[in-house]
């Protein structure tokens, strides 16, 4: 389904530990658009952080991936079934491991849809999702803020990864704005128009460091014999950061798609949409407020 570079252990065990939870009010969002909540398929699980915020509203939620290690290290829970789904399997395959055909209210893909091969995604998913009712969503973010100083040395890592980027990179950084999307609108956005969310967040430098570490073009780098990461980059970004203890306010900015094969559930762009503020009123339960100015970091597609 998808194509990225293998995370080893270490690297797994990274992107785990870095990645943000998802806003309840997301999964709230989405749950309210689907007829149904007996089954979802989370697509690209990874560490299944999306797969659980799923669970919460869906019966039974299969989360796939093509990556072992990742699915080793995935965040358990009783609605959820984890599964490997190597490259070569067939679509018919993968219709019969998530449930059939017509047997899907959701289908979600966070962070990883610029990863798949889109037409054989796309087929998938007109198969299993339950029609008229069932909905797909996928969501990206592309930018993160954080200072004008850890700016700076984040905007040289950025730079030395353009030789290891590829035509992927470009719908992630875009926000999936240039992305097919053939499915009709359920109110979160379109094709060539994604609803903006962001969602706040803290993170101390070494869950950052950890961050930067299994970031795929990174990854990608280092099994091409270049490292990116190296002792002077580290230095230069504990300074910026300020110090190993300090922990730093963060805003990713997140980009989200959702859609159905059905003619009679579509919805106008204004129905029923979360705004920014929605987003981030939830995560604020978890999070301090963003203090004082914050500068914007492009990540450019973070997970390429």
């Amino acid at each position: 389904m998808g194509s990225l570079s293998t995370l080893s252990e270490a690297q797994a065990g990274a992107y785990r530990d870095a990645r943000p939870t998802y806003p309840r009010s997301w999964f709230k969002m989405l749950a309210g658009k689907t007829a149904m909540h007996e089954r979802a398929w989370d697509v690209g699980t990874g560490n299944g952080q999306a797969a659980i915020g799923v669970a919460e509203h869906y019966k039974r939620v299969v989360a796939t991936d093509i990556n072992k290690e990742q699915l080793t290290r995935a965040m358990r829970h009783r609605r959820v079934k984890y599964y490997l789904t190597p490259q070569h399997m067939s679509e018919d395959e993968l219709v019969d491991l998530v449930g059939g055909d017509d047997s899907v209210d959701l289908v979600t893909a966070a962070q990883a849809v610029h990863y798949f091969d889109l037409e054989k995604f796309y087929n998938v998913v007109r198969r299993v999702l339950r029609k008229p009712g069932g909905v797909i969503a996928v969501w990206v973010f592309n930018e993160i803020a954080i200072s004008p100083a850890i700016d700076k040395v984040f905007r040289r890592i950025s730079d030395a990864t353009i030789p290891f980027r590829n035509g992927r990179t470009n719908m992630a950084l875009a926000g999936y704005n240039t992305m097919p999307f053939p499915f009709k609108s359920v109110g979160i956005g379109s094709e060539g128009k994604s609803h903006p969310l962001k969602l706040r967040s803290r993170l101390s430098l070494e869950a950052f460091e950890n961050y930067l570490k299994s970031w795929q073009l990174v990854v990608k780098a280092k099994e091409k014999g270049k490292d990116l990461l190296t002792k002077r980059v580290m230095r230069d970004l504990e300074d910026a950061w300020g110090g190993r203890n300090q922990v730093r306010d963060v805003v990713y900015k997140f980009f989200m798609i959702a859609g159905t094969c059905s003619e009679d559930s579509e919805s106008s762009e204004e129905d029923g949409e979360t705004s920014d503020e929605d987003s981030e009123e939830d995560s604020d339960e978890d999070t301090e407020d963003l203090a004082g100015a914050i500068a914007t970091l492009l990540l450019p597609a973070l997970f390429l």
